[in-house]
């Protein structure tokens, strides 16, 4: 395996600006290696669409500059020159964006994301768009409508959703960083499965214009990075006001980047770690509960010191947000009706009308869990239940927000497992979608509170990763790059490197189906 691949975004940026690597070299290693284990069949199947030339091309101009050298070489972005995926619900203009849904095969749309406008004039190349559920809607990556992307871990394993394909392209060293959404653990719970590092920030904290909407109270852009330090780096860079997002935040973004240095100077002297008492216990998995212990311990170590809360209203969350989310749901994907863009699917009789062609095309557009998720929402949304679901579940919101906040009072940081598992087996529970969705049932109450949150590699449970989940009060994302790199740098003290040190070879794993899968066909 090329060695460039293994590097860290920040440690990879260092080697472009020393000349060590040129961007060409940094940009043809991930597409080499996408091409070795990225195999739609048989392989990590991270890729919808890889982006080659232009990738190429961005790689060519930023050696040329550096090469150069002068004031446009020294005005270049820290991270120029470093590659990055995109989840396939950001808007790229030039590329594909599908959703992950049959709905939008094809279509190119006609502007970036304000995300991708900054990554674009920081001047990363941008090796294509990865692999989603449909319209995010799924916490496996098995609702997609273009195949399933599976663990580089265990490529029978899934590797989280929606944003799974974000998250395996990491841990497959197919990209050193990435982007993901976040609307009840998009980021995070792909994190936890594949021991990657991912981050929801605060709520407005970084622009949604462009990211095509699922449930505009709840979804987040955020980082999907290999350390804390690299989170923190492309959290800054995409992070900021953005007059075209009526929600974003008119403030500056935090000082992410020195906060994540401080914490992996491993100091915690006074710093307060809050357990959540209803994060853990039934319905987390012993190997789970003994790595989440052992981070404890591992801060403690550090000198922090840790309370015990309760937030009693946790309990709710789930349920309040599979009323919520489906009725966002239901509204934000009324647009795709087959009348402006996207798929047009006509009655098979031929009798034509607005309103027979929006359904036709919906009904073979649309993939089971969105259908369900849009069925369920407009219930809820409709008249004479509104008050008994929505609302009802719009009040207890306000009792999780209120329970954060208590919470904070004693806490600077709060910490819980990021997911109750480890990564299961595809397809496990695709029959089940309520065992399915109790997969968020610890990243679901920062997005109904719009607080921050980010997930570390814990160490491994049945040889498969486990993640530990920080939170930290709407504002102070800081707070979080610091706890969260102290531990992780206390953890790889432990471990003697990376988690992803221990993965098995994966390239030797692709390479066995592919032979497999040969075989089988030559016995046909």
């Amino acid at each position: 395996m090329n060695q460039i691949i293994t590097l860290s975004a920040d440690a990879l940026a260092e080697k472009l600006r020393a000349g060590e690597i040129t961007s060409v070299e940094a940009v043809q290693a991930h597409l080499d290696r996408i091409a070795e284990v990225d195999d739609a069949e048989n392989g990590v199947h991270a890729f919808l669409h890889v982006n080659t030339e232009e990738a190429l091309a961005v790689a060519a101009e930023v050696d040329a500059i550096r090469a150069a050298g002068g004031a446009e070489a020294e005005a270049l972005h820290p991270l120029a020159g470093v590659p990055i995926a995109i989840k396939d619900l950001i808007v790229t203009k030039g590329q594909p964006t599908t959703a992950g849904s049959a709905m939008l095969e094809g279509w190119m749309s006609p502007y970036d994301a304000t995300v991708i406008e900054k990554i674009r004039a920081a001047k990363l190349p941008i090796l294509g768009k990865t692999n989603l559920d449909e319209f995010a809607q799924g916490s496996s990556t098995e609702h997609s409508a273009y195949g399933d992307t599976r663990n580089p871990w265990d490529l029978t394993k899934i590797p989280g959703g929606s944003g799974g394909g974000s998250a395996a392209a990491l841990a497959a060293y197919e990209a050193p960083l990435a982007l993901g959404t976040d609307t009840g653990g998009s980021i995070r719970q792909p994190g936890s499965v594949t021991g990657t590092v991912g981050v929801k920030p605060t709520y407005g904290g970084v622009s949604r214009y462009g990211a095509i909407a699922m449930a505009s109270s709840l979804d987040q852009i955020g980082p999907v990075t290999r350390t804390v330090l690299d989170s923190a780096l492309l959290h800054e860079l995409i992070g900021g006001h953005d007059p075209k997002d009526s929600t974003s935040l008119n403030e500056p973004v935090p000082a992410l980047v020195d906060a994540a240095r401080q914490g992996a100077e491993g100091d915690l002297s006074g710093v307060r770690i809050g357990v959540i008492d209803e994060l853990e216990g039934e319905g987390y998995q012993g190997g789970v509960l003994s790595r989440f212990h052992e981070a404890i311990q591992a801060l403690e170590e550090r000198g922090a010191t840790i309370v015990s809360v309760s937030c009693p209203h946790f309990k709710y969350a789930l349920g309040a947000y599979y009323l919520i989310m489906p009725s966002e749901v239901s509204s934000n994907l009324a647009k795709f009706d087959g009348v402006r863009y996207g798929r047009r699917v006509l009655p098979e009789d031929g009798h034509v009308t607005i309103e027979r062609v929006m359904g036709s095309t919906r009904a073979a557009g649309f993939g089971d869990e969105v259908k369900r998720r849009i069925i369920l929402g407009t219930y809820a949304l409709s008249a004479g239940y509104y008050d008994a679901y929505y609302g009802s579940a719009q009040k207890v919101r306000t009792l999780i927000q209120q329970d954060f906040a208590a919470a904070f009072e004693q806490a600077d940081v709060l910490m819980s497992p990021t997911s109750p598992v480890v990564a299961f087996d595809l397809g496990a529970k695709l029959d089940d979608p309520l065992a399915m969705y109790l997969n968020d049932i610890a990243t679901i109450p920062a997005n109904l509170a719009g607080v921050p949150g980010i997930t570390v590699p814990g160490g491994l449970s049945e040889d498969l990763p486990v993640g530990i989940q920080f939170l930290a009060p709407a504002h102070e994302d800081a707070r979080l790059y610091r706890a969260a790199a102290a531990l992780e740098n206390q953890l790889e003290k432990t471990w003697g490197g990376p988690l992803l040190n221990q993965a098995p070879d994966l390239g030797e794993a692709v390479a066995a189906r592919t032979n497999a899968a040969a075989a089988q066909e030559g016995q046909h």
